[in-house]
């Protein structure tokens, strides 16, 4: 069996090596630039698909005790107006649920499975990788302590995966003339904030336009247990054009009062949107960035996977989501075509123009289409929707963009698993 390198420790490279290993493939080391793994970040969504993975991974015990099941999606105008909403997860037919997570819950499921089956000796913090290449068919790699640039260890591998984020350093090596990531204009202010429920405890909402929309979700089984919800925001403002892109740095901290102030309109009667915004301990700042599709992503005997690979607005829930199927087929791949050229190939068809394809939809607003034309058509609110956009058009727009992302429902109960049959 091959030994697989993988660079970063997000949830990209520690579901590879889950997948990796569930696939009987089990020389396979982690390697993360951070010195610890903690639990950073906000929330995400989970969609169907990538729940359905997971869960073939023995993981969706672990996702009920601490994930919400999101029971319907809701889209708002600016005004508050209802423009369309739908169940999510079992209740809209899927076989598998969609969880809202805090991404440092998830990271640890995932961190927790790695160590409990592969075992501790296989992933190694601390570890910045400083350079690689190939030779005769075989990568290398070279890495350092990021704090100081001292040199830790030098590894061969039989496949090197670049599974570290929108600034990796595989991709920029690969693509050295590419430049820095694209920016739409659109600052994200994030933040989680403890209060009450609301609507039905388990919904998502957007609201607003591209220009300047909440998206807000409970996040927390722990919580909702006690009869309250940790809910995760993103606030997004899209700032004039001659307005310098904001620091790209997930950890960076902004003001409560910047992220609050063009959203002080938005308070409903489901929900108060500068309230809660205030009611955050922290808010992170971001500027909202993707990057032009690649024309391969394999090298050789290297090849990139989740956002090294395709970062991608986030619009319609699919970062973590595309992530987690990138490990499958390449897992499915490595274990069951005949050399590992073969199986990079297959990886690259299959999830290369897939992912292509949710890089677009997201740059034309995804599912959230629907808000931009009613802001459009009725800036100043509407007292009947049917006169502004058809039933018809929604639900258009709404199976479009699953077909595209890959989450339709009746395709996805029904198709082949990306397991690998047990020997």
């Amino acid at each position: 069996m091959p030994n697989i390198a993988i660079i970063g420790g997000g949830i990209g490279g520690m579901t590879l090596a889950l997948a990796l290993h569930d696939a009987g493939i089990r020389d396979v080391d982690i390697y993360e630039s951070d010195s610890h793994v903690t639990e950073l970040g906000v929330g995400i969504n989970v969609l169907p698909h990538a729940v359905r993975e997971l869960t073939e991974l023995g993981l969706q015990d672990q996702l009920m005790a601490t994930a919400i099941p999101t029971g319907e999606i809701v889209y708002y105008s600016s005004h508050g107006q209802r423009i369309w909403g739908e169940p999510r997860g079992l209740a809209a037919g899927y076989k598998w649920p969609q969880f809202s997570i805090h991404r440092g819950e998830l990271m640890m499921i995932l961190y927790r499975a790695v160590l409990e089956r592969l075992g501790p000796d296989r992933i190694h913090l601390g570890h910045h990788l400083a350079q690689f290449g190939e030779e005769n068919h075989y990568a290398w790699a070279e890495f350092v302590n990021r704090a100081d640039g001292s040199p830790v260890e030098s590894i061969g591998a039989d496949l090197l995966v670049g599974c570290d984020g929108v600034h990796s350093v595989v991709r920029h090596a690969l693509y050295p003339n590419e430049g820095p990531p694209k920016w739409n204009g659109i600052t994200m202010w994030r933040g989680v904030t403890r209060g009450k429920p609301f609507l039905s405890g388990r919904t998502m909402i957007m609201a607003g336009h591209f220009s300047r929309r909440v998206v807000v979700y409970p996040i927390s089984k722990r919580l909702e247990d006690h009869g309250e919800a940790l809910l995760n925001w993103v606030a997004e403002l899209k700032t004039a054009d001659d307005q310098p892109m904001p620091r790209q740095d997930w950890q960076h901290q902004a003001r409560i009062e910047d992220a609050v102030r063009p959203f002080e309109t938005y308070k409903f009667d489901f929900l108060d949107v500068p309230a809660m915004i205030r009611g955050a301990e922290t808010v992170y700042q971001y500027p909202m960035v993707d990057r032009d599709p690649l024309p391969t992503w394999n090298h050789g005997r290297i090849t990139l996977l989740g956002d090294a690979a395709h970062p991608m607005y986030p619009v319609g829930s699919n970062g973590a989501s595309q992530a987690i199927l990138d490990a499958r087929v390449l897992a499915q791949a490595l274990a069951t075509q005949s050399s590992i050229e073969d199986a990079l190939a297959a990886y690259d068809a299959a999830r290369r123009p897939a992912t292509t394809a949710v890089v677009a939809a997201n740059r034309q607003v995804g599912p959230e289409k629907c808000m931009q034309i009613v802001e459009e058509r009725a800036p100043n609110g509407f007292t009947n929707l049917e006169e502004i956009i058809s039933t018809a058009e929604l639900e258009e727009i709404s199976k479009s963009y699953k077909r595209t992302a890959g989450f339709d429902p009746e395709i996805l109960n029904t198709r082949a698993s990306f397991s690998v049959p047990k020997r």
